[in-house]
């Protein structure tokens, strides 16, 4: 794409001609088989054996030890996927897109030039997502242990972070994991989850300053490094075995929201390994 480095992180080979024709940089994770028309973050100095529990973040790890060093300062560079992916304008909001885009439209939303609201930003983040809005059954099926010890945590006013990644990523996790940081993060992280609602969505980011990215990636992985000591590998079930990527997907609003200067921009679902696309 002009101007933009853009990579997408996908698991199969098949999405390579699309990923193409959108001008994006096609990037393999996982242990699938791919063609040399891809990066694959199992090369160079990498993390890729963790790609299990770390998700995207260790292509992150491989783009921060073995790119970002050799780029200039101010270049845009970001990171989409093929489940996720950043829409052309800020007409819709992302729900409203995940609720409307077919194969057939798909073309129409997805972003392929650089819009002009971003000339005076130096970093785009996905629209905010809401924590404060999960259902009821939600809560007696994952919270239950919550809700009976007190009652009063799920009043609308108090559904903050902490409670959220409570219920679903285990009692005190979130505390636990927040202890490891450095001092000069520690507090305010933890006053973040506390006071927050929402964060910003899908661990995707897209920026024109090497280094603001090269700060949150030596903050993001000592942080993740430090709670292996806690947490470990043998983790069981989804919530818990990608553990560190729900962690780093609340830490990246947090520490981009106090050192950036961030516009929010819509990303919306749509599965392109179930929903087979021509992009044209």
């Amino acid at each position: 794409m002009k101007n933009l480095d853009l990579y997408c992180m996908c698991l199969n080979e098949h999405h390579v001609s699309n990923v193409k024709k959108l001008g994006y940089i096609p990037v393999g994770l996982g242990k699938n088989e791919f063609s040399k028309d891809w990066l694959r973050d199992n090369t160079g100095e990498n993390i890729a054996h963790k790609n299990s529990f770390y998700g995207e973040y260790t292509f992150y790890y491989w783009f921060w030890k073995n790119i970002l060093p050799n780029m200039n300062e101010n270049k845009w560079v970001g990171f989409s996927g093929y489940r996720y992916h950043w829409a052309s304008n800020k007409n819709l909001h992302s729900d409203e897109i995940t609720k409307i885009v077919n194969k057939d439209n798909f073309n129409n939303y997805i972003l392929k030039e650089i819009p002009n609201e971003w000339n005076e930003y130096n970093l785009i983040l996905g629209e905010q997502w809401f924590v404060d809005k999960y259902k009821l059954s939600k809560i007696i099926k994952h919270g239950k242990k919550i809700l009976i010890k007190n009652p009063l945590s799920f009043l609308k006013n108090n559904r903050n972070i902490r409670l959220h990644f409570d219920i679903f990523h285990g009692i005190g996790n979130l505390d636990k994991a927040i202890d490891q940081l450095d001092e000069n993060e520690r507090d305010d992280f933890r006053n973040f989850t506390r006071n927050k609602k929402s964060f910003n969505r899908e661990n995707l980011f897209i920026c024109r300053s090497k280094s603001l990215m090269d700060g949150y990636f030596k903050s993001i992985f000592k942080w993740l490094s430090q709670c292996e000591k806690i947490f470990g590998f043998d983790l069981k079930g989804y919530d818990m075995t990608r553990i560190y990527a729900f962690l780093a997907e609340r830490y990246l609003s947090y520490w981009f929201q106090k050192y950036g200067k961030p516009l929010e921009w819509p990303i919306f679902f749509f599965d392109t390994n179930k929903n087979k696309i021509e992009v044209k």
